[in-house]
């Protein structure tokens, strides 16, 4: 039986390792940590990525976990509500899932299949080549150097992957002017089920609940001011968001005297590998194509990356293909995600040009007649143009 490596335990690597140890598939899964608790990572789950994990056949594992399903976006530009839309009746509705205990279940799942290990505290530093192809992974484990050889390698490591760094793969990089803060705050603000996002006047912030008991913020700041924000600390920072929000989250901000907790930075990337894949190797998700937080679309394009992933090479591995049949399986991962990834991120550009930007037109555009009257007059296809967001661009269907 061909087996395979799958390096980093994120939503791509983990959901993926499950999914071919479930198709007899021998596979190990490398992961750097010890465990998945770390700062944050996305944990909305939109349509699109919850269809991803109904198709992986998890539908009740990850009803069983802490979840939220959230009901209400309002939109906010200062002190006035210029929209509340409601989220509930999408099938399924957007919910909020910490990771950590996501990556917990689908691990615990994997290890039902007898051909799955999962070794953490593996830190992988390099690729095994062999006649000109990829045969496993050099690595720093917590026993001392190792080496990892498979019949093939998938890379699931995230934006900072060391294996897409080793490969060399060509990129396409999109500019960001912006990076966003993000720390929490406990307790739940209004009904513990609405999101909001304050716009307008280049400033950009989101709140919501999670099911952990406190109000997920992010702030949007212009990249490479994260140093004079954290001068001011975290009442500073309360005081810098004071103007641009309405007087009940300022008052709920303000009940909290410690601030935001763990505040830490997000550095916005926004790319895309024009090869994901070499001889011998894959990479997936943001090892392949890191996204911008616009439209909470990582974690949920790395699920649907996965489970396309395993169709295809789960297919090669079990019926003990040849090298060329292995690399022609991968390079059609990548066609068939291709249009997806494409489309989503150049969606992800077009918000910000207005919202994080204070030119008259911004202003004009993002003022609160313009979205009233977008609403009541251009509805329908604003919702056409939101929807690949919400469900994506392809479908995505697990094979039997």
């Amino acid at each position: 039986m061909l087996n395979a490596i799958v390096v980093g335990a994120g939503p791509a690597g983990a959901l993926l390792a499950c999914l071919l140890a479930r198709r007899g598939v021998p596979v190990t899964l490398l992961e750097r940590q010890t465990d998945f608790s770390r700062e944050f990572r996305g944990e909305v789950l939109m349509p699109s990525g919850i269809a991803a994990l109904h198709e992986a056949g998890l539908r009740q594992p990850l009803d069983a976990l802490p979840n939220l399903t959230i009901r209400t976006v309002e939109i906010f530009r200062g002190e006035q509500r210029v929209v509340a839309i409601p989220v509930d009746g999408l099938d399924p509705a957007p919910r909020v899932v910490p990771q950590p205990a996501m990556l917990e279940m689908i691990v615990a799942e994997a290890a039902k299949s007898p051909g799955f290990k999962l070794e953490r505290g593996v830190t992988v530093r390099d690729l095994i080549y062999e006649k000109d192809r990829v045969a496993g992974v050099h690595a720093d484990t917590l026993d001392g150097p190792r080496d990892y050889r498979g019949d093939f390698v998938i890379a699931c490591d995230g934006r900072a992957s060391a294996i897409r760094k080793r490969a060399d793969l060509p990129q396409d990089r999109i500019m960001q002017s912006f990076d966003v803060v993000w720390g929490h705050v406990p307790g739940h603000f209004l009904d513990g089920r609405t999101a909001r996002a304050y716009i307008g006047n280049g400033h950009l912030l989101i709140i919501y609940p999670s099911p952990e008991g406190h109000m997920q913020i992010g702030w949007v700041i212009d990249k490479g001011t994260f140093g004079d924000l954290k001068k001011i600390g975290a009442d500073g920072w309360i005081r810098a968001l004071a103007p641009h929000v309405s007087s009940d989250l300022r008052n709920f901000l303000a009940a909290d005297k410690t601030g935001p907790a763990h505040p830490f930075l997000l550095d916005v990337v926004c790319d895309r590998l024009r090869e994901w894949t070499v001889p011998g190797l894959l990479l997936i998700g943001d090892a392949a194509h890191p996204m911008s937080p616009v439209g909470a679309q990582g974690i949920n394009l790395a699920l649907r990356d996965a489970v396309v992933a395993a169709n295809r090479l789960g297919r090669a591995l079990i019926l003990h293909a040849d090298e060329a049949m292995l690399d022609f399986a991968a390079r059609n991962i990548q066609a068939e995600r291709w249009p997806e990834i494409v489309t989503i991120q150049d969606m992800q550009q077009t918000g910000p040009r207005f919202v994080l930007s204070n030119s008259i037109l911004s202003r004009i555009v993002v003022s609160a007649p313009m979205i009233a009257l977008a609403k009541l007059f251009l509805g329908g296809f604003l919702a056409r143009r939101f929807d690949p967001f919400l469900n994506g661009v392809t479908r995505v269907v697990m094979e039997q």
